[in-house]
């Protein structure tokens, strides 16, 4: 399924119903009186968290999503029933906003969240509400109030515990495909990953999280070159980034120091929390170096980009070195839950 990150819809309440103009009249009551009743309430529109879905596309196919109408009132002061509230599915992680205000409504980050995205009208009022001592046949009524009518721009962030980070080829979607059941495509040529994909490792029987494979960072991603600022955005959502470089790169134009910085640049260059945000360097690719020369050329690239976080040498083609990273990112995501629920 393609991956949809962004969708437009617009979202229409329900009006409310009108209020009703009748009296009462039986035989052997001669002053019966008003008996209109009220309209109903008009339905109002939420967007619902669901985390069976991970994408947009649906919304796609979606013109408008209107709820229902209230009813009129009747006589006999029965109220008109009122319209159904319509709840509409988006995946976990799903930002919005209105579209010709760009105001922020809101975001739905947990599983059946409900947030209002269109309130429905309030209902009309029946002449029974107008009786007085001054006016006892009153003929007025109230209509009901128009829904809320307004165009959404969704925006879709993938909620991961770690995200994955570094130019193409680096080898993210190979070292997914080494510590989880997720699938991304793999091969030697750029921009093989052309969408977000989640997969769920699992430090142990209790213990996983979830890590996001992005697609890779160029020069002038933050201006929206290449894949650009489409899914740099998805990394301000996660707890930890792992910064994977190519040791050994096959371009002889480029080298692992150089690759590393161009990413670090366009971090920065974003802006916002995420060049603050904890980062690691996984420098990959170690089975093409010569076991005694790992150590040396590692630190090498270390020293050179005077990187003071955790280090780690790893091969996930040869599923090297992996585990070990998996259990230092356990341990890590664990004790920030631990510090979040204290604070």
């Amino acid at each position: 399924m393609k991956f949809v990150d962004e969708a437009y819809v617009r979202v229409e309440a329900g009006n409310g119903g009108n209020g009703h103009v009748s009296f009462r009249r039986e035989k052997y009551i001669p002053f019966g009186g008003p008996n209109g009743g009220d309209g109903g309430d008009g339905g109002s529109v939420y967007l619902e968290g669901s985390k069976a879905l991970n994408t947009l596309v649906d919304m796609r196919f979606l013109r408008v999503c209107r709820a229902e109408n209230g009813q009129r009132g009747m006589s006999q002061n029965c109220t008109g029933k009122g319209g159904d509230d319509l709840y509409v599915k988006v995946p976990l992680g799903t930002i919005v906003y209105d579209q010709t205000t760009d105001e922020l409504i809101g975001e739905v980050t947990t599983d059946k969240q409900r947030l209002l995205v269109a309130a429905g009208g309030f209902h009309g009022l029946g002449n029974t509400r107008y009786k007085s001592s001054t006016n006892r046949a009153p003929r007025q009524f109230s209509p009901g109030s128009e829904g809320e009518h307004r165009g959404l721009l969704l925006e879709l962030k993938v909620l991961a515990d770690v995200g994955t980070l570094g130019l193409p080829n680096a080898g993210k979607s190979s070292l997914i495909r080494s510590i989880s059941a997720a699938q991304p495509k793999v091969a030697d040529y750029p921009f093989t990953t052309l969408h977000p994909s989640l997969g769920v490792v699992r430090a142990d029987e209790l213990r996983s999280f979830v890590i996001a494979d992005i697609p890779g960072i160029i020069e002038g991603a933050a201006e929206g070159a290449g894949l650009g600022n489409l899914f740099l955005r998805h990394l301000s959502r996660n707890n930890l980034l792992l910064h994977v470089v190519d040791v050994e790169p096959y371009e002889t134009n480029t080298d692992p120091v150089s690759a590393a910085r161009a990413a670090i640049l366009e971090i920065e260059k974003w802006g916002g929390d995420l060049s603050s945000k904890p980062r690691w360097l996984v420098l990959n690719k170690i089975d093409r170096l010569l076991d005694e020369d790992v150590d040396s050329y590692c630190q090498m690239i270390v020293d050179e980009l005077a990187w003071e976080g955790p280090v780690f040498k790893i091969s996930a083609l040869k599923k090297k070195g992996t585990q070990e990273l998996v259990y230092a990112v356990m341990d890590f995501l664990e004790e920030q839950n631990s510090l979040d629920e204290e604070g």
